[in-house]
């Protein structure tokens, strides 16, 4: 049923040990080879968003060992030549917005591997290269985790010093925070935020903090500062780096899964994005910075990948290392190294071998040792909102836990809807015509909601440290003013007691933050700015579960003679702990928004160095993603690839309609007949009318006209460079030149002119399935090997061909959506 010839046997084979070994070769995205009209309008209408120095293509560097996966060129009599004998710079390449052929660069990396290793029984130096050669992807990774790990820990303590100076500073010196500030200060333990060295803006501006009039200045400069901090943030991505806004994991989801975007892990983009993080960050918006991480990371990976050659020139490869840098940046943005590997096989990337999963391993060791010896926040942790709870946890707590991940699966699905709603009316109306202009007055709004409530105005990592803390004796926070009884303590433990007038407080305060995170949140992210949904969705989270928990805990003190509380919550013990019910909620709201499930545990414990509490984070985040699911099946990344409309096979949906390969295929039955080339008889001026007059990436090579029979097929890009480089490099090579893709060319007149001989850059071994192959295999085919494009036969004569866009247009139209919204936009 699957491919005739040679081919068949592979290719069965190859399914079913790709499928055990990879789960799949590669979510591809896709250039149209039907229509390459669609990616030529796309490169032109998007080309104020590439760096052209960025990312510089590859047609330099591809040079050595390109002919090998098609075959070497043949030598020819005095009047046939294949000047191909050596690979040309640019044949093999990719062009933007296009997608990589993972076969062959699989293909070609074995070649380069075989030869090094037969090469290194030979000499001396020869074997100190393949030494050097398998211990290159190990330097890398070193190389990887120290940058990401150094820009990570920079990133932390700026944004932590700008975010301090919107309420004041220090004049000790102005570099210090808030919390630095007053280290060396000699005030009590409960006055630590009011040591003398610290002004406000009032005070230093009056001379005095208290009144209406310094309360009005403190606002004022507040809104000032965080407008400021966010024009800058916009400015700098809309001039310098357009591809720095957003969080990135979408693209990098497609990048990883084959498609090229140049200039999006550049070099531009990874400068401009760890300021303008700094910026957006410190602006107070309702964002996170640990999104943008796993971005920034990637940049470093793939800048770093041009020091070595095998990297370098092979992009398949170059993408196992941005699956290592994804695993480098979680682990330094959450201070999770396991997590960081976890998110990365589970979150974004396709392609993930063994080796893959040892080296991000690595790379996620080396960042997080690299930021735990910068020690930006100066108390020993990877993060601002690392807690230990002693107490342990009953079992009947599991049912307000899955009651927090209802919540979370209720709360992403309203936010996934909302937000790429909002966004489709961004796309779609003028208002994406002015991202200053949204980026400023979402600010304003957000800060001047956000000043008068002391829960909005602190940053939103302080917030969730703040709502994951468990009370002690010396807390000083409104969350702790509890009615003390002195006399029931016992050492360190304090036991569940009667809530005070702070704690009330709080609570209402609480509230209001949740309503204001809830709404202000869709409206963020998406905007032109570095902008993260891990922390604002914990946020949500935290503070949910903070007042669920306070609730359960008043419930167990004023009622502890009830059934549910007498077995195992008697007076004066500490039953609840409501910073445990913050870190639940966390979970499922991140859960809920990103439908991660293992990664997310992993990453929440590592955080709080508590492994008795898996089970707790284990129910919420699975009901999470149930209840989510069950509303919508696509996460918050997977929704933004859609919106976009990245090429992207999703490896998780099943496609279960029974069609064939025949009802896909190109042509149709009213489209002109396909564009094929011949083996022998088109001539060079034949072969560039067919290039000039269609816009399509390849075409299929066939003995003849009439008889159909499939040759091979040849890239476009490939044909150009190399008729191009003939005409400017061989004599007697002239429009009607015979183009022969075989070895033994059939025999001329000796007046005629030389024969241009392309056979290797002919794909001899393209990809087949017969007219009556389901779609549900193609599909898989596509999956799996991470297919270009795919011919179909019928009795071993082509009949047409399906591409991934074909494809994904076909799944989309049997799911009732627009077909044609697979476009890369």
């Amino acid at each position: 049923m699957v491919s005739h010839g040679p081919w068949g046997h592979w290719l069965s084979w190859g399914l079913e040990a790709l499928a055990m070994d990879q789960k799949g070769f590669r979510r591809g995205s896709f250039q149209s080879a039907t229509s390459d009209e669609d990616m030529l309008e796309i490169a032109g209408a998007s080309m104020e968003f590439s760096m052209a120095d960025d990312d510089p293509p590859l047609d330099r560097e591809m040079g050595a060992g390109f002919s090998s996966y098609n075959g070497g060129g043949m030598n020819g009599t005095s009047t046939m030549m294949d000047f191909l004998e050596e690979p040309l710079p640019g044949v093999g390449t990719y062009e933007d917005f296009n997608t990589i052929d993972w076969v062959r660069e699989k293909s070609r990396d074995r070649d380069r591997h075989r030869e090094i290793t037969n090469r290194s029984k030979e000499s001396t130096w020869a074997l100190l290269h393949s030494v050097s050669d398998a211990f290159s992807g190990w330097l890398l990774m070193l190389l990887i985790g120290l940058l990401a790990g150094s820009l990570a820990g920079l990133i932390d303590i700026s944004a932590h010093w700008m975010t301090d100076l919107k309420e004041g500073v220090c004049l000790a010196g102005f570099w210090f925070n808030h919390e630095h500030c007053c280290w060396k200060s000699n005030t009590t333990f409960t006055d630590r935020d009011k040591c003398p060295e610290w002004k406000s803006w009032s005070q230093l501006i009056l001379g005095h903090g208290e009144g209406n009039f310094a309360y009005i200045l403190n606002y004022f400069m507040y809104v000032i500062w965080a407008l400021m901090f966010s024009l800058l943030a916009v400015l700098l991505v809309k001039g310098f780096a357009p591809y720095a806004c957003g969080s990135g994991i979408p693209e990098i989801k497609t990048i990883l899964s084959g498609f090229i975007i140049r200039g999006y892990l550049g070099k531009w983009t990874l400068v401009i994005k760890t300021i303008t993080l700094v910026l957006a960050v410190s602006s107070g918006l309702s964002l996170g910075k640990e999104g943008p991480l796993v971005h920034v990371a990637c940049c470093c990976g793939n800048i770093l990948c041009h020091l070595f050659t095998k990297y370098r020139k092979n992009e398949a490869k170059r993408r196992e290392v941005l699956s290592a840098a994804a695993a480098a940046g979680v682990s330094v943005a959450f201070g999770a190294p396991i997590g960081g590997v976890l998110f990365s096989l589970e979150e974004v990337s396709y392609y993930f071998p063994l080796k893959t999963l040892w080296r991000s391993f690595f790379a996620a060791l080396v960042a997080a040792f690299t930021l735990r010896s910068i020690n930006p926040f100066g108390n020993s942790r990877l993060v601002l909102f690392y807690v230990e709870f002693h107490m342990p946890w009953h079992l009947l707590e599991l049912v307000p836990f899955i009651l927090l991940g209802i919540f979370g699966g209720l709360w992403g699905a309203f936010f996934i809807r909302s937000n790429i709603a909002w966004c489709r009316r961004r796309k779609t109306t003028r208002l994406g015509k002015y991202p200053v202009l949204e980026v400023i007055v979402v600010t304003a709004i957000t800060a001047i909601l956000a000043f008068p409530n002391e829960y909005t105005r602190m940053s939103t990592s302080e917030l969730i440290s703040e709502l994951f803390n468990d009370c002690g004796i010396l807390d000083s926070s409104k969350l702790c003013e509890y009615v003390n009884d002195f006399n029931s303590t016992k050492g360190d433990d304090l036991p569940d007691r009667a809530a005070g007038p702070g704690v009330y407080t709080a609570m209402w305060q609480l509230a209001l933050a949740l309503i204001m995170k809830v709404f202000i949140t869709i409206f963020t992210f998406g905007m032109k700015v570095p902008s993260g949904l891990f922390i604002p969705s914990m946020a949500v989270g935290a503070i949910a579960g903070r007042l669920l928990g306070v609730a359960v805990e008043q419930l167990a003190f004023y009622h502890h003679d009830w059934a549910i509380f007498s077995g195992w919550c008697s007076p004066g013990a500490d039953c609840i702990t409501p910073g445990l019910y913050a870190m639940v909620g966390a979970a499922a709201c991140l859960g809920g928004v990103t439908r991660m499930t293992v990664s997310l545990v992993v990453i929440m414990f590592e955080l709080t160095g508590g492994l008795e509490y898996i089970v707790p984070l284990m129910a919420a985040a699975m009901t999470s993603k149930w209840v989510a699911d069950a509303i919508g099946r696509e996460g918050i990344y997977d929704a933004h690839i859609r919106l976009n409309g990245y090429p992207f096979l999703e490896a998780k949906e099943e496609f279960s309609h029974k069609t064939r390969a025949m009802d896909v295929m190109r042509p149709r039955k009213s489209d002109p007949p396909l564009t094929v080339i011949t083996q022998d008889t088109m001539t060079v001026e034949d072969v560039e009318t067919i290039v000039t007059s269609t816009t399509y990436s390849g075409y299929p090579v066939v003995v003849s006209r009439t008889s159909q029979r499939l040759v091979g097929f040849v890239l476009r890009r490939d044909l150009i460079i190399s008729i191009e480089n003939a005409r400017k490099k061989q004599d007697g090579i002239v429009s009607t030149s015979i183009i022969c893709f075989t070895d033994y060319c059939p025999p001329l007149p000796p007046s005629s002119p030389s024969v241009l001989k392309l056979r290797s850059i002919l794909d001899l071994s393209p990809f087949t399935v017969t007219d009556e192959t389901p779609m549900e295999i193609v599909v898989d085919i596509f999956r799996k090997l991470g297919l270009r494009q795919c011919l179909v036969t019928h009795n071993g004569k082509l009949l047409g061909i399906i591409t991934k866009k074909d494809v994904l247009k076909h799944i989309a139209q049997m799911a009732n959506q627009d077909p044609d919204s697979i476009l890369f936009n």
